[in-house]
């Protein structure tokens, strides 16, 4: 009996499978022999700081200890003075963390850690990054970048303001999707620039304006098509957010925020609800994305809005790292402990504050640190 000829188009496809099971082999030894690595690190950053500590050696027997390596082992590169002293910061930096942290540093390659231990200034900082890297998959040079951009930062000061509905429907996990600021430097935008600019920047660069919205963000269209009444609009940018399991309507706006953009707004989402959104997924939630906005006019603009949405500010160039420095300081001597009544021992003093901060600002950006749910960005895995 002769044999059915298969199609090409099954061919691919059963080679296709092929690939696919090579490639995830190939990842799962990678992740293998990254995680014994960064284990063996670990190891060796605990041995010397015990001998330290317990000043059985000096600084210098780690010098002869880099000497001896070299010698022994002349294949093996990584384990120079230098490399070694960090490893001890590195087994310092975590011997007190949490498990749900530490279990996080084998997930990432030793170049991450690396930037994560030198660049952050606090422990809190050191868990978000952690957390967002592995969370959003960064690159050495994309975690640089959100260093440059002053993320932990910006999310302190500046949690993103959602409406009361979009609180309701997704609880902490809305604030967490979302940014109040959202980086565009990489557009190089001039001074003067229309929202036809924009528009056709964030498209041109869409690959990067996703991994700056979060990796959970998938672009669905642009100018998309909605029809109400005989009569035709186009939304600017319409994404679908995988956490959420919702549309998200990007609406772009080159001025000022004004109160009235969200009437515009609202009607796009109650248009998508009725005739785009699937059964299956939550009502689309709306950004306006503005060139600039007061918070204070956001705040009354959401508190009575019963549409899901939020105001977001887009930025045109990396923010002053001192200023945010600055800022991050003063926020945190405002929001430290009183004094220690008990022991009469003051705790700090704190600057003066010329409007109270939000009341559940601090509390609800360590919640999220410390949940494994970090600010500005879906819920991280770990």
């Amino acid at each position: 009996m002769a044999k059915r000829p298969h199609s090409s188009d099954s061919v691919e496809s059963s080679f296709a499978e092929v690939v696919g099971l090579i490639e995830q082999a190939r990842q799962r030894a990678y992740q293998a022999v990254n995680s014994e690595l960064v284990g063996l690190y670990w190891r060796i950053g605990e041995y010397i700081s015990a001998k330290l500590a317990a000043a059985v050696w000096g600084e210098g027997v780690v010098d002869s200890l880099a000497q001896h390596l070299a010698r022994t082992m002349p294949g093996q590169r990584g384990f120079t003075r230098r490399n070694l002293f960090r490893m001890r910061q590195f087994f310092e930096a975590y011997s007190t963390a949490d498990k749900d942290v530490t279990a996080l540093l084998t997930q990432l390659p030793w170049t991450h850690n690396l930037i994560i231990l030198t660049q952050s200034k606090r422990p809190e900082e050191r868990d978000f990054y952690l957390r967002l890297a592995v969370q959003e998959k960064w690159t050495s040079r994309e975690l640089e970048r959100q260093y440059s951009l002053g993320t932990f930062e910006r999310a302190v000061l500046s949690p993103a303001k959602v409406s009361a509905a979009l609180t309701q429907m997704h609880g902490a996990a809305a604030g967490a999707a979302f940014k109040d600021a959202y980086s565009v430097e990489f557009l190089n935008l001039q001074a003067g620039h229309t929202e036809a600019d924009l528009h056709s920047g964030l498209l041109g660069q869409l690959r990067t304006f996703l991994i700056e919205l979060g990796r959970d963000f998938c672009f669905v269209g642009s100018e998309f098509p909605v029809q109400v009444g005989g009569r035709d609009f186009a939304l600017d940018l319409l994404f679908f957010h995988r956490g959420l399991n919702c549309l998200v309507a990007i609406e772009l706006k080159v001025d000022r925020f004004e109160p009235e953009h969200l009437g515009k707004l609202n009607f796009y989402l109650e248009a998508l609800d009725r005739d785009v959104r699937k059964p299956h997924e939550n009502p689309a939630i709306g950004v306006l994305l503005c060139a600039s906005k007061d918070s204070e006019v956001v705040e009354y603009a959401l508190s009575r809005s019963l549409s899901p949405a939020l105001v977001a500010q887009y930025q045109t160039q990396l923010p002053d790292k001192q200023m945010l420095a600055a800022k991050l300081h003063e926020f945190y001597a405002l929001n430290a402990p009183g004094p220690d009544i008990a022991s009469g021992s003051p705790a700090g003093q704190p600057l003066p504050r010329k409007k109270a901060p939000s009341h559940d600002r601090q509390s609800n950006f360590h919640r999220k640190i410390h949940s494994g749910k970090p600010v500005s960005s879906p819920l991280a895995r770990g």
